[in-house]
């Protein structure tokens, strides 16, 4: 009896540290995960990668796209684009390529395919390489939004379609240069896109049956920024950032709240906007950086600095693309134009350090990295497939580990890229390029 009360005594704390590792397991149903914030909250991950890199869980093939996967409930959901030619050209001027846009359902453990949606989708566009918005998983449904406009509402179990909505027809809004890439956002009953035309840059549909509650905003392009909800003043705020300006809206009626000047030139309003405590922060290609701050009284805010530099190449603070930068207490970490991934004072913008180690290894107009907070550390996936594991702090940047996961296979910038936001859950890490998505376990 004494060797069993032993063996269960020994077993115990196993199961306690299983149990904990459960308690903390996360899906990833959206842009930037569970909070839409970048950090990824699971325990009982690696610290560094092994030799021969992580353990490929499966790999799957898919068709070409920017968007990132969302993972929830043991499912993987992804769109891609299917055409019937090789999509070679990233030229500025408009052109119709055909083609299919496809929602595919994956099983999380195996890779194997559950049901696709797809449609037609004539491009035209600017790097008509597939769709560009991480699908979103909510209540049972998930929510799509294509490239040239179409926002799909399907059950997330078949696949039925539920409904839908066509930007283009329904709201007389062009396509924008590099097409419909905000990700859109629930809220309560509410989905929240960016659609563009005249008094709806900003729509709120019933998420259930697609039906408008309200549209805001008018502006000559509507952007890329994701539309994103913060608390300040006691009232929460729907920040939509167009390439005209930043505003604050009642995320439940659409009502202005205020509003700020904020050019981006060629419409390229693309970062996440992020908070930390009361402050704002935005980072654009061209116009540099601003930082503002929440009034404490009412729904306002004041400005505290804008840093930018005489041109995209010869910068000032943080001139980021498309990666979202993240608040590390009173220090800001992100990719300038670039490739500089750069630590700046949130104070005022001053530049701490800089490096290109962890983007493509040299100067490389719009080279990337996206940034993942993972406890003291981050994961960081860059254009190149690697992923690598570093510290970030005000002292430098430190490299732990580094892992090559994709071949980058995107020749949008004149280069291969791989220019998809990973998603992260069941301690594995979701990626794709243009030809399949990799499932890897980052376990410890």
């Amino acid at each position: 009896m004494s060797l069993y009360l032993a063996a269960v005594r020994s077993f115990i704390p196993f199961l306690v540290l299983l149990s904990a590792l459960n308690i903390h397991a996360d899906d990833w149903p959206q842009w930037l995960g569970p909070q839409r914030d970048g950090v990824w909250r699971e325990a009982g991950i690696l610290q560094k990668f092994p030799e021969s890199g992580p353990k490929i869980k499966w790999r799957m093939p898919v068709g070409q796209g920017y968007s990132g996967p969302a993972v929830a409930a043991g499912k993987v959901y992804l769109t891609d684009r299917q055409a019937p030619g090789k999509t070679n050209t990233a030229k500025l001027d408009k052109q119709s390529i055909p083609g299919i846009e496809r929602i595919v359902c994956l099983d999380e453990a195996s890779g194997k395919m559950l049901w696709k949606e797809e449609y037609d989708c004539p491009y035209n566009m600017s790097y008509p390489f597939g769709p560009r918005a991480t699908p979103v998983i909510d209540s049972g449904k998930v929510y799509s939004l294509g490239a040239e406009g179409d926002l799909l509402c399907l059950d997330a179990q078949s696949g039925k379609k539920v409904w839908s909505r066509q930007f283009k027809q329904d709201f007389n809004a062009p396509t924008p240069l590099w097409g419909f890439s905000a990700n859109p956002l629930v809220d309560g009953n509410k989905i929240i896109c960016l659609v563009g035309g005249q008094g709806s840059v900003a729509v709120a549909f019933d998420k259930n049956s697609g039906k408008e509650i309200w549209r805001a905003l008018s502006a000559k392009e509507p952007g890329y920024a994701p539309p994103m909800i913060y608390t300040a003043a006691g009232k929460r705020q729907l920040i939509i950032w167009h390439p005209e300006s930043i505003n604050s809206l009642n995320p439940e009626t659409g009502e202005v709240y205020w509003t700020v000047p904020f050019t981006a030139k060629m419409g390229l309003s693309i970062p996440t906007p992020r908070k930390n405590g009361e402050r704002l922060f935005f980072t654009c290609f061209y116009n540099g950086s601003l930082m503002l701050e929440f009034e404490s009284d009412k729904p306002g805010v004041k400005e505290l600095w804008h840093r930018a530099g005489k041109n995209e190449r010869n910068t000032e603070a943080l001139h980021s693309i498309m990666s979202t930068p993240t608040f590390a207490g009173e220090y800001i970490y992100g990719v300038c134009s670039y490739g500089q991934l750069r630590c700046i004072k949130a104070s005022n913008g001053d530049r701490v350090w800089e490096t290109f180690a962890a983007t493509s290894g040299k100067e490389e107009r719009w080279a990337n990295a996206f940034i993942i907070q993972q406890g003291d550390r981050y994961f960081l996936p860059n254009e190149k497939g690697d992923l690598i594991i570093a510290k970030l702090t005000p002292d430098g940047y430190q490299e732990i580990s580094r892992a090559h996961l994709l071949e980058p296979t995107n020749r949008g910038p004149g280069r291969d890229v791989v220019w998809s936001h990973p998603a992260f859950a069941n301690r594995s890490i979701y990626a794709r390029n243009d030809k399949e998505i990799v499932c890897a376990s980052l376990a410890e």
